[in-house]
């Protein structure tokens, strides 16, 4: 080799490990940000100082949910979540079984800015979600932020926020949900920056939603000043989705981080 072709190498080199920032140094703050709670999922278990399995519930997100290790996987600094027909339903009579972790108990913030890199195994019934709930109260009042709902082999993600205020008549003024086109086989990134203000939504970095306190409006529209904690869910079935087709399971949700910063 050249010493000319040495340099351009090596200059090739700084230039792709710089462009890689973010990614090959996950403990690096970024513009105006602190990062201040992460998981990467770099060990073989998951973090039981970080999550706990989601319990199954009578909800349709949660009403096939199992604390069964078939649904859970961790490798290569990915935690996957899994949706899996019920082939032995002698003592769990659910057709399917999906894996969900949640952060209440363990962790929660209230404000700052949150973002989190998944993929998608998508079947029909489908319905992997990433998504933050109020600490204190019951729902809607206490508040719930969808960083992301995915539906199905869908190209698309919904985003929306939910309180007492938007279940009412005229709740959905100011818009309370948008959809953003994602290439659904590809990780994506999900987030929202949050502060006592305001609600911004991204998809890749790119805003995609901001919704606003009226203060006119009181408590109700803004549930949003408490700490929240997050939940990671896979979910086969229900009234938004629809039913699901067996032959085309296993489906799953892939994570390859979550990371929590603060302002600056």
């Amino acid at each position: 080799m050249t010493q000319s072709s040495l340099v351009i190498l090596t200059t090739l080199c700084v230039l792709l490990c710089l462009s890689n920032r973010s990614e090959a140094l996950p403990h690096a703050d970024i513009d105006g940000w602190k990062l201040v709670w992460r998981d990467e999922f770099n060990g073989r278990k998951i973090d039981i100082t970080k999550w706990s399995p989601c319990d199954r519930g009578g909800s349709d997100w949660n009403n096939t949910m199992t604390k069964d290790a078939k649904v859970f996987g961790i490798g290569h600094g990915r935690l996957k979540l899994r949706g899996i027909v019920n082939r032995n339903r002698s003592k769990d009579k659910s057709p399917f079984l999906t894996g969900g972790v949640t952060s209440k108990g363990k962790f929660a913030f209230k404000h700052g800015k949150i973002v989190i890199r998944a993929r998608f195994d998508s079947a029909k019934g489908a319905w992997p979600a990433l998504w933050l709930l109020g600490e204190k109260g019951g729902w809607p009042g206490n508040g719930e932020i969808d960083l992301m709902e995915h539906l199905n082999h869908d190209n698309k993600v919904y985003q929306t926020v939910h309180s007492a205020y938007t279940k009412k008549p005229g709740g959905k003024n100011p818009a309370t949900s948008k959809t953003t086109a994602i290439k659904q086989n590809d990780f994506n990134t999900y987030g929202i920056e949050w502060d006592e203000h305001k609600l911004v939504f991204t998809v890749n970095g790119e805003k995609t939603l901001t919704y606003p306190r009226i203060a006119a409006k009181g408590d109700e529209q803004w549930p949003y000043k408490q700490p929240f904690y997050i939940i990671m869910s896979m979910q086969i079935g229900g009234s938004w989705v629809g039913p699901a087709d067996p032959k085309q399971y296993p489906a799953a949700m892939e994570i390859d981080w979550v990371r929590v910063y603060e302002r600056k």
